[in-house]
């Protein structure tokens, strides 16, 4: 077998490759529970920069993760839904979550920030 040591062959770096940037993740999670227009995102993940965010959404769309659908209106309506692959990570996602909220647990922190379990 000939490995290339560098991860291009490796299923864990190309997972981390698709949902490892900076707010992939938490634009995934909340996706989860419908389609949302980049204000709205905008609205629930502030610390993204609108720059940061479009960057964001344009890489997940190009990885197949996301669908993005704009409307013929005036002014132009864009929504943000997952694709079938999109979802499959939910899962992945859930578990993230699971873990992370019992390491804080034991380490005597409080769950606070925009991802909450009812996700399911």
């Amino acid at each position: 077998m000939n490995c290339d040591f560098a991860g291009i062959h490796c299923p864990v770096d190309t997972t981390l490759r698709m949902i490892g940037g900076k707010y992939k993740a938490l634009i995934l999670w909340h996706l989860l529970d419908g389609a949302k227009r980049h204000g709205e995102l905008q609205k629930i993940i502030p610390q993204a920069t609108p720059k940061m965010l479009t960057q964001q959404l344009r890489e997940l769309e190009s990885d197949g993760l996301l669908h993005r659908e704009v409307f013929p209106v005036v002014p132009p309506k864009v929504e943000y839904s997952l694709s079938n692959r999109g979802e499959s990570l939910k899962p992945i996602l859930l578990a993230m979550y699971d873990w992370g909220a019992e390491l804080m647990s034991e380490n005597g922190q409080e769950v606070c920030c925009s991802m909450m379990r009812d996700a399911e």
